[in-house]
């Protein structure tokens, strides 16, 4: 499903337009995005899931091509875990 496909189904199931649903799903992202930005923080949507920022850290790795060994410097990601009703 696209970004399209989304704001699609949302306008027709809420019966709102499409440049509604489409400034509804932006606030949501947004939302999620700025509650990610502190450290160590989460955003928990009950029944749909959990998205966490973690750090992962330094290690080294392997450029497959030739062999060569490279480290991989450490950076911040998202991890979702689903929750009881999308399992």
């Amino acid at each position: 499903m696209t970004k399209a496909d989304l704001i699609e189904k949302m306008a027709k199931d809420a019966g709102i337009s499409k440049v509604a649903a489409k400034a509804a799903l932006e606030s949501f992202v947004d939302g999620v995005t700025k509650g990610l930005k502190k450290r160590n923080s989460r955003v928990t949507l009950v029944g749909f899931g959990t998205f966490r920022k973690v750090y992962r850290k330094t290690r080294m790795g392997r450029n497959p091509q030739t062999g060569e060994k490279i480290k991989i410097k450490g950076r911040n990601t998202v991890t979702f875990k689903p929750g009881k009703n999308l399992k």
